[in-house]
């Protein structure tokens, strides 16, 4: 059972759990039925609805999970059969062969303490066998790739700018690496999210539904203006459509997915052969920090609830720090060797 392979990989939507029913879904009890009275629970307290997405995703694959070994029914779910899921999870191997990443393994499992804890609360199991449940620790990553200006250069003039789709594409990923916004936020810009008079761009309900204002530099606004005034009214095909970047049919604005399909294009005909949009993000952060941004005002740019998530930009960061190393390690202090000079061995004790 560790290997079988899942009923889809694509992620399921909230309205898919609503029509794919599983075990005594009318049962007031069952686990299918108390998902959805979830779902709607959290509904009317204004979660995202990609927040709701995704732990439903989870909460209905573990369903699907439990009724293969005929637990139906929220009072069924012990605490040995959750650990026999977190099991299956870590023995569990990708059509590569590849296993569960620590971190999708958490995914996946968080969402099952909180469902869980929310029908302990609400009365309808009498005790909560998520509540002491361990989740795999995990690893904390350095972003594998970090692109330096010149990468960054040689990527933004791979575009087209004799076609339309080139100078679309330049003024998005020239707010990108200005910006340092998602690729989720930039879906949901607006032709007046940009105000070039202040040189700020607006992110309505950004990820964790918070908005904030963000400055621009005036070379991303120079793209988008002539994105925006010249090129996007050639390409609009829906007069009411108020996307800033449409696609090329000219029918809707891009999608998140859309925005990938954009970038990834430029970045692998420049060489860079994994990452996507995040990795403008990441070169925006790092590269404002090696210049001497304080740590508080990247965290403002990026959007980050919490300084910890912005520090990791200072441990890839590491212009300054080698700069600290030359002028203080004391190997650094004295006078160094000419080219090909022999080394002296060292006084015997």
């Amino acid at each position: 059972m560790a290997n079988r392979k899942p009923r889809s990989n694509r992620l399921l939507t909230v309205d898919d759990v609503y029509r794919q029913p599983v075990g005594p879904a009318s049962d007031p009890k069952s686990l299918y039925n108390l998902l959805l009275r979830f779902v709607r629970w959290r509904r009317e307290r204004n979660w995202s609805e990609t927040t709701l997405k995704v732990q439903t995703h989870h909460s209905y694959r573990f369903i699907l999970w439990a009724a293969e070994r005929g637990l139906h029914h929220a009072g069924d779910v012990t605490r040995p059969a959750l650990e026999t899921y977190q099991r299956h999870l870590y023995q569990y191997r990708k059509s590569n062969g590849e296993p569960l990443s620590t971190r999708t393994q958490r995914t996946t499992l968080q969402p099952l303490q909180v469902w869980f804890s929310w029908m302990a609360k609400q009365g309808l199991i009498l005790a909560n066998p998520a509540a002491d449940l361990e989740l795999p620790r995990l690893e904390r990553h350095l972003p594998r790739t970090i692109l330096s200006v010149e990468q960054v250069e040689e990527v933004l003039n791979g575009c087209d700018l004799t076609t339309r789709q080139g100078i679309r594409d330049r003024a998005l990923l020239e707010l990108l690496w200005s910006t340092g916004i998602r690729r989720g936020e930039v879906a949901a810009l607006e032709i007046y999210s940009a105000d070039f008079s202040r040189r700020v761009l607006t992110i309505v309900q950004g990820k964790g539904k918070q908005d904030r204002v963000i400055p621009v530099g005036e070379r991303a606004l120079w793209w988008l203006n002539r994105w925006l005034h010249h090129v996007r009214p050639e390409v609009l095909a829906v007069p009411d459509c108020k996307a800033l970047f449409l696609a090329m049919d000219g029918m809707a604005g891009l999608t998140a997915s859309g925005i990938t399909m954009a970038v990834v294009p430029y970045l692998r005909a420049a060489g860079i052969d994994k990452g996507s949009c995040h990795l403008f993000r990441h070169a925006m952060a790092t590269q404002m920090l090696e210049n001497g941004a304080d740590l508080r005002w990247i965290q403002a740019m990026l959007g980050h609830r919490s300084v910890e998530s912005t520090q990791i930009y200072t441990q890839v960061s590491i212009r300054a720090l080698q700069a600290v190393h030359a002028s203080t390690h004391p190997a650094e202090q004295r006078e160094n060797p000419e080219p090909g000079a022999a080394a002296e061995p060292p006084e015997s004790p």
